[in-house]
């Protein structure tokens, strides 16, 4: 039978174009989804549009239950270094003059509970500010004022090493007299200098 009048087949096998002039229907009949939810509807350089930036007085009370939860864990330390002040002794050399301190054992036990008091200390702030912060995007302040950390470019938690890292990067924030934790009362996305240079947003949204 012959083809002529036929239109001829797409060489690279595509389909047709409606004659009525519309385009073809998606192959999957369904847009693509935001893998971050409606919370974060992607612009440019990823920046989640509709976010609600955490408010900096919700950040300064994460802040302050963080460092009560740090200083508990100090406390061995405080009283460690009173029972080492307590137990030690100093002479005043008759010939030199110079003072001579000696350690008791009182002081001994002092010194032990101060070294406690600095293991409790790191294994606290290793846990909750770089692990826990890092993986989940809460610490345990941060859970309680009902904020988190996430990553600017994808809103995912920043992960234990980079939570760390942001850690050292507030010590931007702290040179010139501290403006930089002061920052987020003013900046649109409410971001500290080591928010900037890591890349992070803190945002309200409760633990669920």
């Amino acid at each position: 039978m012959s083809n002529y009048g036929n239109p001829p087949s797409d060489p690279y096998g595509q389909n047709p174009q409606d004659p009525t002039g519309s385009s073809p229907q998606e192959p999957y009949g369904q847009p693509t989804q935001n893998p971050y939810g409606d919370q974060y509807a992607q612009g440019g350089y990823g920046a989640p549009q509709h976010a609600q930036f955490a408010h900096w007085g919700k950040r300064v009370g994460a802040y302050l239950i963080d460092g009560l939860i740090l200083a508990a864990a100090m406390l061995p330390y405080y009283i460690g270094a009173g029972m080492a002040a307590g137990g030690a002794t100093t002479e005043i050399d008759p010939i030199t003059g110079q003072p001579t301190t000696t350690m008791g054992e009182t002081s001994g036990l002092g010194l032990a509970l101060m070294g406690l008091g600095f293991v409790l200390y790191l294994a606290v702030f290793i846990w909750n500010i770089c692990i826990k912060q890092g993986k989940t995007g809460y610490s345990v302040g941060k859970g309680v004022m009902g904020i988190k950390l996430v990553k600017a470019e994808t809103g995912q938690p920043i992960g234990a090493g980079m939570s760390f890292v942001r850690q050292l990067a507030h010590i931007i924030d702290a040179i010139p007299c501290y403006i930089g934790f002061l920052w987020p009362l003013w900046d649109a996305k409410r971001q500290t200098f080591a928010d900037k240079i890591i890349g992070t947003y803190v945002i309200d949204q409760p633990k669920g």
